[in-house]
């Protein structure tokens, strides 16, 4: 797969993490959470990324861990984050 299929699926599974949490149901979330860190752990060992991608690559998970872990919001809105993946997911769609 191409990083932006891989991140426009780490995508879907951070929105469905965010849905699962915000509607209080922890062990729905905590699937989708651990699907999601599969994914993008998955995207972060592939070799073809071990070049400048790495560095984004392992920030975001940091990021999306602390968001999702963490109940005061002291990081991005997560809209910030649905829009970083929408792109990836649009671009993989339009390369098929």
């Amino acid at each position: 797969m191409t990083l932006a299929e891989q991140l426009g699926n780490v995508g879907s599974e951070y929105e469905r993490a965010l849905r699962w949490k915000q509607k209080g149901n922890a062990k729905y979330f905590e699937g989708a959470f651990a699907r999601m860190l599969e994914l993008l752990d998955l995207t972060i060992a592939d070799p073809r990324w071990k070049n400048h991608r790495l560095k984004e690559l392992c920030r975001l998970r940091e990021l999306i861990c602390d968001e999702l872990m963490n109940e005061p919001r002291e990081y991005p809105d997560p809209r910030d984050f649905k829009n970083y993946f929408y792109f990836f997911a649009y671009a993989a769609r339009k390369d098929r």
